[in-house]
């Protein structure tokens, strides 16, 4: 539908104009820009307030990206003369940048609107534009009208399902956000909990701990490693790390994400590594804190709310997995804030924001970014409009094309939660449920597994934790998985068929262990599931390859999917038992070779190390760890 800003506005301009400062005199021809259907789980509770504020991010269409996926897939595939010639930020950002035309006819229309330009703050690209409005402000600019929703769980957002613009700027604007998507980058510990009182714990069998504090040259797999909690020693052992020193920290450097208020608490970590890794006791006090947009580093003790509510578990987890397998690698934590709950009845406003493009956008513009990435947050991918994914996927690819392996954890439902699988389209068509970002063809999704000899992929009946896998509805298959998802999907037969796009990008890529791993919290031992767990043990021992390589004289492993697939998969441990349950079904099974459970498997770091520096995997078949 398509009508005219004068003929609509006429009354709202004498009202304004005044107020504005700026008299609105361009008459543009407005039609529907983007709308997305409200998610299940979420619900319209009534009018935002006009005055609300909210960080209004403006994505301009980046005018060469197709040259940067080129650059991006010639950098990362070893067969190629440029392999491991990573860009340059200055060199990306010229790729991202929005034609001059795109960026002077938005400059026009804002300040037609009464935008002040000097409000105006940019992404070094100049691809994404934000700016602090109130609601009024942005209904009037996008011709929507914000609503509050409540989530299910009892916290709020502030969006507009569906949004326009002046006709001739569709061209030239992919996506405005906070609108219409409702993805929140939940912590994948929707099952990630307890499964054993802590009472319990603490009267584990004393070889549980003892054996975790030996020297590593004195265990086995089977000594090192107890199925009822998992620490840094069977890690190490099991993935073949508790040998390697580092020989590059500083040159190489891991970081982790924080959202929804988690932080590291550094005296739990402290006691983590105290009991499970000695000698790395000082990184506790000497990891970076990044803080983005407000985010939260709380380091006293958690109120009460904030215990019921479990606040750090997430971030302990992450902090203590990775710091326990690669100390002495630097490691930085980007804590971002800027998300609900916004509280529907509250008199002062809140911001909302978008965290995860809030964070990109930061992380983006700094000049050294940490070679790996840990991202153990993510949402259904129908919670997020089609324009906002693709906007954030290309963000993620400029991040390969700079040399950053970023790792997000598959999702902890399996094929989806049982009772929640249905489609968004008002249809309620059962379904499958896809996981965002892990669908983006830019990311190596990380999958869980558990047991050791063999592994197998992760279920916990107890909380009904399962791997999360399958296929995006958003991303087409990319090229480098054409040579093993096809062969999969056949395998499955006419299994599942309706319930998921055979031609979607197949997800997760890797997998690592992912159950009852033990945790310091509050001072406490806890056990804790979910792929929060497996994403940063796979960044771990990705991390220790490339400081491997880095030693050697070499590139880091950056965006290492098409290497991956083209036979560094060989390296890994497959998995062929187990399943992705979820959706009231036994979900995606795990089989030889790629399956959309635990993807290639798990890295065994002497074997990827190896392949990593050699350029290849002489084997031709999976490596079989002894």
């Amino acid at each position: 539908m398509q009508f005219s800003f004068c003929s609509s506005f006429l009354a709202l301009l004498f009202a304004t104009d005044t107020a504005l400062g700026s008299p609105l005199h361009t008459c543009y021809p407005f039609s529907v820009k983007d709308s997305h259907n409200v998610p299940r789980k979420w619900s319209r509770v009534g009018p935002a307030s006009a005055e609300h504020p909210i960080t209004l991010n403006i994505g301009l269409k980046q005018e060469k990206f197709a040259e940067l996926e080129r650059h991006l897939y010639e950098v990362s595939t070893p067969s190629h003369a440029r392999y491991g010639k990573h860009l340059t930020t200055e060199q990306v950002n010229a790729l991202v940048a929005p034609s001059r035309d795109a960026l002077s006819q938005v400059h026009d229309w804002l300040q037609d609107q009464g935008i002040d330009s000097a409000k105006l703050s940019y992404t070094p690209a100049k691809d994404w534009i934000s700016v602090k409005l109130p609601v009024k402000t942005i209904e009037r600019l996008l011709n929507t009208n914000y609503s509050v929703f409540k989530h299910e769980d009892g916290t709020h957002l502030v969006r507009a399902p569906a949004w326009s613009l002046p006709t001739h700027l569709h061209k030239h604007i992919d996506t405005i956000q906070p609108t219409n998507s409702f993805f929140r980058p939940n912590a994948r510990r929707s099952t990630l909990k307890t499964v054993k009182p802590i009472a319990e714990i603490a009267k584990e069998p004393a070889r549980m701990v003892s054996n975790a504090l030996k020297s590593s040259k004195d265990l086995t797999v089977a000594q090192a490693c107890n199925t009822s909690a998992v620490t840094p020693t069977c890690l190490r052992t099991l993935y073949g790390t508790i040998d390697y020193v580092p020989k590059v920290p500083g040159k190489n450097q891991v970081a982790l994400n924080n959202y929804l208020g988690e932080a590291n608490n550094r005296s739990d970590v402290s006691i983590f590594l105290q009991r499970f890794r000695p000698d790395a006791v000082s990184a506790a006090q000497t990891f970076t804190v990044k803080i983005v947009n407000g985010g939260d580093n709380q380091q006293t003790p958690d109120n009460a709310t904030q215990l019921a509510a479990g606040k750090d578990l997430e971030g302990n987890l992450d902090a203590e997995t990775i710091l326990g397998i690669d100390y002495p690698t630097p490691l930085t934590t980007y804590n971002t804030g800027g998300m609900p709950p916004f509280m529907a009845d509250a008199n002062t406003p809140t911001d909302t924001n978008e965290p995860y493009l809030t964070w990109l956008q930061y992380v983006l513009a700094q000049k050294n970014i940490p070679q790996v990435i840990s991202s153990s947050y993510g949402d259904d991918e129908q919670s997020v409009p089609f324009s906002y994914a693709k906007s954030v996927c290309n963000q993620f690819a400029q991040l390969g094309a700079r040399g950053v392996t970023f790792l997000c954890s598959s999702g902890d439902d399996g094929v989806g939660a049982s009772g929640k699988c249905f489609t968004n389209d008002g249809k309620n068509t059962s379904t499958f449920l896809p996981s965002f970002p892990d669908g983006c063809p830019y990311v190596t999704s990380v999958g869980a597994t558990k047991n050791f000899n063999p592994e197998v992929a992760a279920f916990d009946p107890r909380n009904n934790f399962a791997s999360g896998g399958g296929f995006s509805n958003y991303f087409q298959r990319p090229a480098y998985q054409n040579t093993v998802v096809p062969a999969y999907i056949s395998s499955l037969g006419t299994q599942f068929s309706g319930l998921y796009n055979k031609t979607g990008r197949g997800y997760p890529d890797i997998a690592a262990q992912g159950q009852r791993f033990v945790t310091i919290w509050n001072g406490t031992v806890v056990l804790l599931d979910g792929t929060s767990a497996s994403t940063p043990t796979a960044a771990g021992i990705l991390t220790l390859v490339n400081d491997a390589l880095i030693a050697a004289g070499k590139s880091p492993l950056g965006f290492v999917n098409p290497a991956l697939y083209s036979g560094l998969y060989k390296s890994f441990t497959d998995i062929t038992s187990g399943s992705a349950i979820g959706c009231n079904s036994t979900g995606f099974p795990a089989k030889t070779g790629w399956d959309a459970v635990t993807g290639f498997g798990t890295p065994y770091f002497p074997s990827v190390s190896a392949a990593a520096l050699n350029g290849t995997n002489s084997t031709g078949v999976y490596y079989k760890r002894r």
